[in-house]
C-alpha cells in the first residue's frame, strides 16, 4: 500500500491510544524513523503548529483511516455560501478569506480585513461545513524569510 502526501488530514477512527478519532492531524509521510502522525501543539496566525513528537505508524493500514483536508492558507470564495444550516453568515464570491481548523479538523473561515497596519488576521473565525470548501481556490502567497516555518519545520 502507498502511503498518502504529507499533509493536514483529519482520524477517521481512533489510531493507538493517542491520537482520538476526529482530530486534526499532520501526517508526514518519510523521516526518521518513518511516517508518522503529529498532533496540534497550538495554533499561530490561525494556522496549527505540531508537536516535534509525534506517533509513528506501526503499519501502512492507519493511513487508510486519514480524510484529506485542504491546506490552511487565503483563498478567494468561487461560488457563495451559508456558513451552516442556520445561515449565520454568508461568504460571498471574490472574498478573501483565510481557512484554518480547530483540534477537531472542523474548518474555520477567517475574514482578514484592511487596518492601519495592512492586512490584519482575526482571531475568531467561523465554522463552515466541510462540503463547503470546494467552494474556495487557493491563492498563491509568497513566505518571507521572517514567516515562521509551516508546521514547525514538519512541512517541507
Amino acid at each position: 500500500m502507498s502511503l498518502p502526501p504529507c499533509g493536514l488530514y483529519r482520524t477517521r477512527q481512533a489510531l493507538g491510544t493517542h491520537i482520538p478519532a476526529g482530530r486534526l492531524v499532520y501526517f508526514h509521510n518519510h523521516g526518521d524513523p518513518g511516517p508518522g502522525l503529529y498532533l496540534p501543539s497550538g495554533w499561530a496566525a490561525n494556522r496549527a503548529r505540531w508537536h516535534a513528537r509525534g506517533t509513528t505508524l506501526p503499519d501502512a493500514s492507519w493511513a487508510e483511516h486519514l480524510e484529506p483536508l485542504p491546506p490552511e492558507g487565503l483563498y478567494r470564495v468561487l461560488v457563495a455560501f451559508p456558513c451552516c444550516a442556520q445561515r449565520c453568515r454568508t461568504f460571498e464570491p471574490e472574498q478573501l478569506v483565510q481557512l484554518g481548523y480547530n483540534g477537531e479538523a472542523q474548518p474555520l473561515l477567517f475574514l482578514p480585513e484592511w487596518n492601519e497596519q495592512g492586512l490584519g488576521l482575526p482571531t475568531t473565525g467561523t465554522r463552515v461545513e466541510r462540503e463547503h470548501l470546494e467552494r474556495l481556490a487557493p491563492l498563491k502567497v509568497t513566505h518571507g524569510e521572517s514567516a515562521p516555518p509551516a508546521g514547525d519545520g514538519l512541512l517541507h
